[in-house]
């Protein structure tokens, strides 16, 4: 998303499900434990009844896996403590959305981007606002916390505007539809599904706002986040996500969840 900014010294309880998925049965027994947060992000991820992951990242993983001949499992973890978790070796690989930045870059090491976005404004149609520090002076505004998103909209509106964390983006959907806020601050990628519910209907994008963002928070896309130590499974999971996008297989994933091609350029 995101995008995602993670507290790095608070190892939060974890109370991890495992949900596994295998590549066919002539892979090599080279078992990747991928974790992922446990709140749904749609299209990105999505838990379903019964307990399988599908969207675009799930997708991507089965594809990962299969590619590089290995057996996957996925293990859900606990927002705020999925750095650490990857760091007490809970699982091999976060999966999740997480935008790289310099400041995540000193704890773990990354895989080269395999999509990006930016973050957009979202608010009711029939309501203008002026996206500007002073335009939303006294206004509320939502956001996910411990995201890049978040970040941002504390350095750059945070002295005029009151600003609202909420724990999953759902919450704040939630407080949107009820008024508790005026507008709320998410990935462009992310608004997708809400947009095009029943409840999304009465909104719409607004725009990036007149702040620029910071190329540190946005410029560098999203990787896949892992130990400084494991060197050798970088190198494969790069191969593996260009091989991927070089076969069109990357493209057939992206363009079943979005209306264009998210590798980035």
């Amino acid at each position: 998303m995101k995008r995602m900014l993670r507290n790095l010294t608070v190892l939060a309880s974890l109370g991890m499900t495992l949900c596994s998925f295998t590549a066919p049965a002539s892979a090599a027994a080279e078992t990747l434990r991928f974790g992922v947060a446990a709140e749904p992000y749609p299209p990105f991820l999505v838990k379903t009844p019964t307990g399988q992951f599908t969207g675009f990242e799930p997708d991507l993983i089965r594809a990962l896996c299969e590619q590089m001949k290995a057996e996957c499992e996925i293990k859900e973890v606990a927002w705020d403590g999925i750095i650490p978790a990857l760091l007490a070796n809970k699982f091999d690989v976060l999966f999740n959305s997480m935008g790289i930045s310099p400041e995540r870059q000193k704890v773990i090491a990354f895989s080269r981007p395999y999509y990006e976005t930016t973050g957009i404004f979202v608010a009711p149609k029939n309501v203008k606002v002026t996206l500007t520090p002073e335009g939303l002076a006294g206004k509320s505004i939502g956001v996910q916390g411990s995201t890049t998103n978040a970040e941002f909209i504390r350095t750059a509106y945070g002295n005029a505007s009151n600003i609202r964390i909420y724990n999953t983006q759902d919450d704040c959907n939630a407080d949107l539809l009820a008024g508790r806020i005026d507008v709320m601050f998410l990935d462009k990628l992310g608004d997708i599904d809400f947009l095009k519910s029943e409840d999304g209907l009465a909104y719409e994008e607004k725009g990036t706002g007149s702040v620029k963002m910071d190329p540190l928070l946005y410029g560098l896309g999203i990787g896949a986040g892992l130990r400084k130590s494991d060197t050798a499974l970088k190198v494969k999971i790069d191969q593996a996500l260009t091989q991927l996008h070089d076969s069109g297989k990357y493209t057939q994933i992206s363009e079943k969840y979005f209306p264009v091609d998210l590798w980035p350029q």
